[in-house]
């Protein structure tokens, strides 16, 4: 599955499938002022997203809370570290406005690392998705959250508890990377917080990613996958790594987008209800549409096994 080892020369340069076009039409000049009109970060801009041109003019915008500071310095992330200002008490509005003005049927809201807030900047999702649910209610809801270490598990129950539709914690790589790409976080507090999430509430979708192409091996993906089933995670994402600036990790290896696929079967396989797998998959891409397919694959498993008879058919 893994493609032979690249000099640093070949690494520098990206493969054809991974290449966008700069964007230019006047729904990204739209989107880009609306976000500035009502002083609202982008992880699209701040993490340098490859998809920014096509999310972008489709009027879709992944909104990034708690500011554009993170307390973290992880190796892979281009958001820059450092000391947060003070939470926006406004917004949460213009997180809301914005969605209405925009006319989404499904928003992602991610946010910075807030070490230094006693609660990781809980309490502010938990006001986003109420002004969400008040000023434009038909919008369905996505979160993608810090792991909010050493804090309280008050945190985590408060935003389960407004009841997003989908909770979203990535684990970003394989357990072994950790040390040099996470150094902050650890993987099985990540598993544990989602394993806690659909205890506290089974109808919320659970949610995590992992990139591909940092040096990881093709079974230390699949024990990722075996992790994430035994904490009932609904939903994985795969998308390749891509080197923000020359101080973050080196990308090891361009994954063909046939390897990404031949990992989404195998992901498909071991029960995933959604899987995304490519070189620009990305948490929020098209978050959307693979909302409503896994909607749409939990109720017809709710069928099939609300069918008369059903066991002992097999």
């Amino acid at each position: 599955m893994n493609a032979p080892a690249s000099t640093p020369s070949q690494r520098a340069r990206k493969p054809d499938w991974i290449r966008v076009k700069a964007p230019t039409s006047p729904g990204y000049a739209e989107t880009r002022k609306l976000m500035r009109e009502l002083n609202l970060h982008t992880v699209c801009e701040e993490a340098a997203c490859p998809n920014i041109g096509e999310c972008w003019t489709k009027k879709h915008a992944t909104v990034m809370i708690l500011g554009d500071t993170c307390t973290r310095a992880c190796a892979f992330c281009n958001v820059k570290t450092g000391m947060p200002r003070p939470v926006d008490l406004l917004e949460p509005e213009h997180t809301a406005a914005a969605a209405a003005k925009m006319g989404l049927t499904h928003i992602v809201i991610t946010s910075v690392d807030r070490d230094d807030l006693p609660d990781g900047g809980a309490s502010q999702f938990v006001k986003v998705i109420e002004a969400l649910r008040r000023e434009t209610p038909q919008t369905t809801i996505e979160i993608l959250t810090p792991d909010f270490r050493n804090k309280p598990e008050s945190a985590v129950a408060a935003i389960v508890d407004a009841r997003p539709d989908v909770y979203n914690h990535n684990l970003e790589t394989v357990p072994r990377l950790y040390p040099t790409i996470r150094p902050g976080a650890r993987y099985y507090a990540s598993l544990r917080l989602l394993e806690t999430v659909k205890r506290r509430d089974p109808s919320i979708f659970t949610k995590s990613g992992i990139m591909l192409g940092l040096g990881e091996e093709r079974m230390e993906v699949h024990q990722v996958m075996d992790d994430m089933r035994s904490a009932d995670i609904d939903f994985m994402t795969m998308g390749q790594y891509l080197q923000p600036t020359p101080k973050h990790a080196k990308v090891a290896e361009f994954v063909t987008p046939k390897a990404f696929d031949a990992y989404a079967q195998i992901a498909r396989a071991k029960g995933f209800l959604q899987v995304a797998s490519s070189p620009l998959t990305r948490s929020s891409y098209h978050a959307g549409d693979d909302f409503e397919r896994m909607r749409a694959a939990r109720e017809e498993q709710l069928a099939r096994d609300a069918r008369p008879g059903r066991v002992g058919a097999d």
